[in-house]
């Protein structure tokens, strides 16, 4: 009886906690269909009675809300999902790419030096603000400010510290036998590592590309203060989305929210199964 009642405790937490962790989607998600008239309704309309895709509409056409007599937003959100493609593909190669390769340095060669490892992961121990200060004073001594080129590096500077610890535990539980018996068929350490370890981590290595592309996807701060007109993202666009006549337009940035959402549903589904593991730093060998 005792086990029976706890069972249903224990599933009726679980049902309040996933109500409360989706709600905030559940209310985008209606938000999305609500037209305008709908958006700051007292009292708050849940579901809407008639809905509608204007709010999707808009994204691509800043005029189409005029027909509910608000006015157009000041650009549409095709720059931004192209800057918010380039940069998070582009970035999350390149940190993934250094990151593997740094991973199996500090595993197979770096176990003299243990203070390497705290001081990669250094980099992400400061707030994201402190860090940015500095990269705007350098990024326009360079001229790389407001271009793709200083968003890219940023991203890949921010996530190389998560990309290297991650991969380095899958390569950590790889044994260093499967390795050796390569190199003495006559294999090269490099081709060794190319033909043989990368391939055994390849699961690893698929979760650590998506969950840093799920970063460098939902990354705000850097692209905030490091755009101005030529450069734009999804995250900054949201915030864009403010007119005179109507102030804040909810409906608007609920839809954009929503076109975000679906590229990181898809790759947390995907990654769930690797990326615990990974994120244990190596703690948990099989």
């Amino acid at each position: 009886m005792l086990s029976k009642n706890l069972t249903l405790l224990q599933a009726a937490l679980l049902a309040a906690a996933l109500a409360l962790v989706l709600f905030p989607v559940f209310w985008i998600l209606m938000t999305a269909i609500k037209p305008p008239t709908d958006w700051n309704a007292s009292p708050a309309i849940w579901i809407p009675s008639e809905p509608t895709l204007i709010n999707f509409k808009t994204l691509f056409d800043p005029d189409a809300l005029k027909e509910y007599g608000v006015g157009g937003v000041s650009q549409s959100a095709t720059k931004a999902v192209f800057g918010s493609l380039l940069a998070s593909i582009t970035s999350t190669a390149l940190s993934v790419l250094i990151g593997l390769f740094a991973a199996i340095g500090i595993s197979r060669y770096g176990a003299e030096n243990k203070s390497t490892p705290l001081v990669i992961l250094s980099g992400r121990m400061f707030p994201p603000a402190a860090i940015a200060v500095p990269f705007v004073i350098i990024f326009s001594n360079i001229g790389l400010t407001d271009s793709y080129v200083g968003l890219i590096a940023i991203y890949v500077a921010a996530t190389l510290p998560f990309s290297t610890w991650m991969l380095k535990s899958f390569v950590d539980d790889l044994p260093r036998e499967i390795e050796e018996a390569a190199m003495i068929d006559g294999k090269s350490r490099m081709k060794a590592h190319l033909t043989v370890t990368i391939p055994l981590i390849r699961g690893g290595l698929f979760a650590t590309t998506m969950f840093i592309f799920i970063l460098n996807w939902s990354e705000f701060m850097f692209a905030l203060v490091l755009s101005y007109s030529n450069v734009s993202t999804i995250p900054v666009q949201l915030a864009k989305y403010v007119t005179a006549t109507a102030g804040t337009l909810y409906g608007v940035q609920a839809a954009l929210a929503v076109l975000a959402m679906v590229p990181l549903v898809i790759v947390g589904y995907l990654i769930q199964g690797h990326l615990a593991r990974g994120m244990t730093f190596g703690a948990i060998k099989q």
